[in-house]
């Protein structure tokens, strides 16, 4: 009966992984697909930073289910423990990780205010320097969000921007990408405006945005935390019963050798 539990839970585990395995397949697929550029699909995720920064999560995404599908079906058609565990460490790496910011996102909730993101705006945004992550993050996010500052273009009054573009009101990110800008130049957007540029907030264009899919999002997670919870489950139990079944066949291939060594006497 223990041994037909064990054959069941193994090659559930097996089918299990291996949908996992082809869905990391079909992300990596994509992703390299896009990246080749079969029909200039490139230049299009080019032009749009969300797109850009989409197709090298779907790979890291592709990567790291490929990764785990792999193991965990070889893991369980072969019942092998050393794949097995490493499975089950890095499921429950992903746990914590995922468990812990959980939490930080929660303990550090009141400091994400809109008052916050406009100091620390500021504070360090400096324009079109790509190589600062701080700044070239801002310009993703309004470029993608339609947005200008934190709050409003006010943000930049009195900032780290201003004094290192005193000409400047505003940065480039904040200017409306349309034809009629195109002919009127970049120029009136940065400098004084204001019918050139987005006013709206990126805190409220954000909160407005993901306000949409926060249910969704919510129990998407609920979902993924529960199957990995299972994953963990399933594994360790595998574990555990090819342990038993190895210690129960050395122990009566040992008693075997006993009763032999009897016999002869």
């Amino acid at each position: 009966m223990e041994g037909d539990c064990l054959s069941c839970m193994k090659y559930l585990m097996f089918i299990f992984n291996f949908f996992i395995f082809l869905g990391g397949s079909f992300l990596l697929g994509v992703g390299v697909w896009v990246l080749v550029d079969p029909m200039g699909f490139s230049e299009i995720v080019a032009v749009n930073p969300l797109l850009f920064t989409g197709v090298y999560v779907i790979l890291a995404m592709g990567g790291l289910l490929f990764l785990l599908g792999f193991l965990g079906c070889c893991g369980a058609i072969r019942e092998n423990k050393c794949l097995l565990l490493f499975f089950f460490m890095l499921i429950l790496f992903i746990f914590l990780a995922e468990l812990a910011a959980a939490i930080l996102a929660f303990l550090f909730r009141e400091q994400l205010t809109r008052e916050y993101f406009s100091r620390e705006l500021k504070r360090h945004y400096q324009g079109r320097n790509n190589t600062d992550v701080f700044t070239s993050t801002w310009n993703v996010i309004m470029t993608t969000f339609d947005c200008c500052g934190a709050s409003s273009p006010e943000d930049f009054e009195e900032s780290l921007f201003r004094l290192l573009n005193p000409n400047k009101m505003v940065p480039e990110a904040c200017c409306q990408v349309n034809g009629y800008l195109e002919e009127v130049g970049v120029e009136q957007c940065v400098s004084s405006g204001v019918a050139f540029r987005h006013n709206k907030g990126c805190y409220a264009a954000m909160v407005e945005y993901f306000q949409t899919y926060i249910y969704s999002a919510g129990a998407l997670a609920i979902v993924v935390l529960t199957i990995e919870l299972f994953a963990m489950v399933f594994a360790m139990c595998l574990f555990r019963g090819i342990q038993r079944e190895e210690s129960e066949s050395r122990d009566g291939t040992s008693s075997a050798d006993a009763l032999d060594e009897i016999c002869l006497i």
